[in-house]
Order: C-alpha cells, then sequence, then structure tokens
C-alpha cells in the first residue's frame, strides 16, 4: 500500500479495527458467515505485536470454560491450512511443565485433575521421560514435570495474515495503512467510522486494536482496564542436535519458556517488573518499541540447571523482538460488547496468549455479534466482569503488573477471581442449537 490509506467503502455490517490475531480473526469469521466487513489498520497488516508473539499454546486453563476455549483454538489450529486455504506452520511437538518447587509441584497436580476432567491429555511424567523427550533439559533442580501431547506452536506471522487473506477472499476490504480518526455516534450508538479517506457507516465496531485498544475505547466513549506491557523473546542460530520435534518446556516459578525455532531455541519469559506504556508514551510502530536483551539473559540465567545450553558462551542469537501485548489485572482475555457503546465490541486483554486463542475467539465474537451469544461460555473473559470495579491507574498498572510477573503460577478455582453469575452463557445452556 505503500504507506497511503486505500479507498474506502461506503458501508459495512461491521468495521474491525487492527488486523492482528484478534482482528484477523474476528473479521475472517464474521465474513464466513456473510457478513460485508471492513477491516482497518494504522499500520501495514498484521506487522505489529502478532507476528513477533512465540506461537506457544497451553490447553489445561484455571477454569473448564477457559480450558474448552483453549481446546478449540488448538483444534483450529490444526486444520487452519484447510479452513482459510492459507499455509500455517503448525507443529503438535506438546509440551513439558516444570516445577521446581514442591508448591508448584501440587498446581501440576491440579493442572492433570483439570485436564483429566477437560479431556485433555496430560500427565505426570518422570525427570528422566521428560529428558527422552527434550535432551537439552538438564537434570537437576526439578521436583514435578507434566507432558501434555496435544499441545502446539506455530510460526505466528501466518495466523493473522492468513486470517486477513482469508477474509478478502469472502468479500472482506482490507483497508491497511488506515487509521479510524473518529466514529459517528448516535442516539442508538455506533453510526460510522471516520478515516482520513472519508467515513464508513455501519452498526457495529470491534475494537482489536491492540496496544493501542484502550485509545480506540476512550475515542467511542467507553474504558477499558488493560495496559499496554512490553514482552521479549530471543531466538538463537542454528544448534547442533536441536530438532524440531523437541517439546515447549516451561518454568512455573521463573516464568520462562523454551521451545525450538529455526533450527535454534527460542527463549522468552515474563519479568517482574516489565514496561508498561501508556497512551502519551506508546510507539508509532511497535518496530520502535525500545527492547532490553538483557532481561532475557537474566531470565535465562534463573533457569541455568533446567537449560544449561544457554549459559554456553558459543550460543549467539539470531533475533531478538518484543511486542506490547495488553494485560488484564486477573490475567485473562477481555472481549464482548464495549460498555456504554451501542454496536461497540471490543477483543482485547491477549495477556501474551491471545494469538494461540485467537481461532476460538474471533468464531466466538462473530457467533455473540451475529446470533446474540457465542459458543462457547465467555463469561470468565467478558468485558461485563469488570462492571462497576473501575481502578485508579497506579492500581491498574500494579494488579496488571503482577498478573504478569506471576503468569504461569495458575492457582486452584479458589483463587480465580470473582465472575458474575449472569455474564454471557453459551448458546447451548439457552437450548439453542449449535
Amino acid at each position: 500500500m505503500n504507506g497511503r490509506s486505500a479507498a474506502v467503502i461506503a458501508s459495512a455490517d461491521a468495521v474491525v479495527i487492527g488486523s492482528g490475531a484478534f482482528g484477523a480473526s474476528a473479521a475472517y469469521h464474521l465474513a464466513r458467515r456473510g457478513a460485508r466487513v471492513a477491516l482497518l489498520d494504522r499500520a501495514a497488516l498484521a506487522s505489529q505485536t502478532s507476528p513477533r508473539a512465540a506461537g506457544l499454546s497451553s490447553q489445561v486453563r484455571a477454569t473448564p470454560a477457559l480450558t474448552k476455549l483453549a481446546q478449540r483454538a488448538v483444534a483450529k489450529l490444526a486444520t487452519f491450512a484447510g479452513d482459510t486455504g492459507q499455509p500455517l506452520r503448525f507443529t503438535q511437538s506438546g509440551a513439558l511443565k516444570i516445577a521446581r518447587t514442591e508448591r508448584d509441584a501440587e498446581q501440576l497436580t491440579r493442572e492433570v485433575a483439570r485436564g483429566a476432567a477437560a479431556g485433555v491429555p496430560i500427565e505426570l511424567i518422570s525427570v528422566a521421560e521428560a529428558r527422552r523427550r527434550l535432551p537439552i533439559l538438564g537434570e537437576r533442580g526439578i521436583v514435578a514435570v507434566t507432558w501434555s501431547p496435544t499441545d502446539c506452536n506455530v510460526e505466528p506471522s501466518q495466523v493473522p495474515l492468513g486470517y486477513c487473506h482469508a477474509a478478502e477472499k469472502l468479500g472482506a476490504v482490507l483497508l491497511p495503512h488506515t487509521p479510524a480518526t473518529g466514529f459517528e455516534i448516535g442516539a442508538r450508538g455506533v453510526e460510522g467510522v471516520r478515516t482520513p479517506a472519508g467515513t464508513i457507516a455501519t452498526r457495529v465496531v470491534v475494537d482489536a486494536a491492540g496496544a493501542w485498544a484502550r485509545v480506540l475505547a476512550t475515542a467511542l466513549g467507553s474504558t477499558l482496564p488493560v495496559v499496554p506491557t512490553r514482552h521479549q523473546l530471543l531466538i538463537t542460530e542454528p544448534i547442533a542436535g536441536v530438532r524440531p520435534d523437541f517439546p515447549i518446556a516451561r518454568v512455573i516459578d521463573a516464568n520462562v519458556y523454551v521451545r525450538h525455532e529455526r533450527g535454534g531455541l527460542m527463549l522468552g519469559g515474563y519479568e517482574a517488573d516489565p514496561l508498561q506504556l501508556d497512551a502519551a508514551t506508546l510507539p508509532a510502530d511497535i518496530a520502535e518499541l525500545p527492547l532490553d536483551i538483557e532481561v532475557l539473559w537474566r531470565l535465562a540465567r534463573s533457569v541455568a540447571e533446567q537449560f544449561p545450553i544457554f549459559q554456553d558462551p558459543s550460543i549467539r542469537v539470531a533475533e531478538h523482538r518484543g511486542g506490547l501485548p495488553t494485560l488484564t489485572t486477573d490475567d485473562r482475555y477481555l472481549v464482548g460488547p464495549l460498555p456504554g457503546v451501542g454496536g461497540g465490541w471490543v477483543m482485547s486483554g491477549c495477556c501474551v496468549g491471545g494469538l494461540s486463542v485467537s481461532p476460538a475467539l474471533g468464531e466466538a465474537m462473530a457467533e455473540w455479534i451475529l446470533d446474540g451469544a457465542p459458543a462457547l461460555d465467555l463469561s470468565e473473559v467478558s468485558t461485563a466482569r469488570f462492571a462497576g470495579r473501575d481502578l485508579d491507574e497506579t492500581k491498574l498498572r500494579e494488579r496488571c503488573r503482577l498478573a504478569y510477573a506471576t503468569h504461569y503460577q495458575m492457582g486452584g478455582p479458589e483463587m480465580a477471581p470473582h465472575t458474575p453469575q449472569t455474564l454471557v452463557t453459551s448458546r447451548r445452556s439457552r437450548g439453542a442449537p449449535r
């Protein structure tokens, strides 16, 4: 598009703003249902945080509803190429989760029970078995390990780009380099989206603007309790003996993940005091986000016993990248009707794991917009859970920081945040067909 806005269409059934994994998936699933969709992005398509993601999946979550959402996403990733006609490097490598303390070992026992209840294959295995599956794993400091054979990893850039191109083939209009500069709001809510190239008449706007989602919500007359938070990873140059079938590995208390990538290893994680940004400090493009590789080397040193390979001075970094995922106070997605704005919807709060669940969330959002309710129960990630719970900016940032810093420390059911029981229920629970 040579950096210029495209010619906009006069009207659409829905305008999706943001072409990352959330927005692209929503646009595709809306178009698949026959809706006339316009997909806007202030930058190039799928060029911001999504392609800088790690591309990991994890299916056993804190609650049955979240686990079903993750399961549906993995199932859709497995059939992505066939469904969309677009390529996706999909590797069902499985995943190891490592506990170094008795408390974390207890967490793994609960996760195995949750997996069994939800039909997700997961089991506790010995350290020797874990090392057979992942030969670079060290022997020391491990109290317990789980093996999840159906977890997968993907090439992150291919998910949003694939959904964008598939949506276009279904009739969606793609508008890169086309920012939403304002909105037409009437008595019934949204009436149009203003852009530099003209106004698009619509009754439905989906705010999937990533790091800029909160800015967009403000322009629509609403608020979002999310904080853009830097997340970084590195990819090494190829290492002899490292294979694509190596499973994902996560160390709970260190908040570190490792997986194969391009013949080398990817390492990323969640630091205790991450860089948080606001509207005044957001970069014009994620490529301008300041990065700090020492954060990653500190994380690597924190798992030296489990991954001594990262202490090898011959290791060279091929890529260091970072993005700005949005965090919520309870480390869960934030989707649904935009509070106080008729026809306004939001997909935010990716909490670093948004790309892997985007196929299921986009599908659910299309159902919610077009049918009045999604097939899956989204009450635990609905915007309604924060109704009447406004936090001042200091408290919001601190709680989002804590959620990020304890990302892998999944509590038992008693630790789950209170969720109102009168939010969105699935169509199945309401007696409607799937």
